[in-house]
């Protein structure tokens, strides 16, 4: 369980049933078990990860905000530096030139063929947000963002995750998707916010949802997209101000 203290769940209850998202009580009927709405969160990303081949699973609310916490967490061991080159293919979904543009990096393109998954490279993050098979995670401790956007094999409507390895990096990202709060202090013990964080995380209901989808799609699944799939990013923002 994410923590001892128990999530407020208002107004559930206070919603008429019919109103209320299904998808908590449609996965304990099928036989998961859970206490906290927070512990179908650590249930999704221990699914995952099994799933990707990954130590860890940390869930956020998109893709896109996965590989700016990776590169987050990268300028903060400083791994990286603002102003640094990050190359990426000039055919991908323009979110991924725009947010580390907006952060401050130097993103340069290059012309070349991918399916699924490419690197963020200068650094160790991935872009995996149009794969999903059982053993995608590249390994190397890499930060591997996934999607779960609508068109995608676990279509969830939105959310994202990130594959890691290693035990400090998953520390940190739990903490920083999550407003920087400690969940296993209650919200308020003087310590309970540990980093400057972000609002990124993903709700319960979303990970239920994406625990029962998981449940009906198989280890083997052709790419949702690659460099064929998109335009030319240069070209859309090339006039952008």
């Amino acid at each position: 369980m994410s923590s001892k203290y128990k999530y407020n769940v208002w107004p559930l209850g206070k919603v008429p049933k019919e109103l209320q998202r299904p998808e908590l009580d449609q996965i304990r009927e099928q036989g998961y078990v859970w206490e906290d709405p927070r512990d179908v969160i650590d249930i999704f990303e221990k699914k995952v990860a099994e799933y990707a081949g990954s130590k860890f699973a940390v869930s956020v609310d998109c893709c896109t905000h996965a590989m700016e916490l990776s590169l987050r967490l990268l300028l903060k061991n400083g791994e990286i530096s603002l102003g640094d080159t990050i190359t990426i293919p000039n055919h991908t979904y323009v979110s991924g030139a725009l947010m580390p543009m907006q952060l401050g990096f130097n993103v340069e393109f290059e012309d070349i063929e991918w399916s699924g998954i490419y690197q963020l490279k200068g650094t160790r993050v991935y872009d995996g947000a149009v794969r999903w098979n059982s053993g995608m995670y590249v390994g190397s401790n890499a930060l591997q963002a996934v999607s779960f956007q609508i068109k995608k094999r676990i279509p969830i409507g939105r959310g994202g995750v990130i594959l890691c390895d290693r035990q400090t990096d998953f520390e940190w990202l739990k903490l920083a998707s999550y407003d920087g709060r400690d969940l296993t202090l209650p919200y308020t013990h003087p310590n309970h916010l540990k980093v400057f964080g972000y609002h990124y995380y993903m709700t319960p209901e979303d990970a239920a949802r994406g625990i029962i989808l998981m449940d009906t799609v198989g280890d083997e699944n052709p790419d949702t997209g690659n460099n064929t799939t998109y335009p030319d990013v240069r070209q859309m923002i090339k006039n952008v101000t």
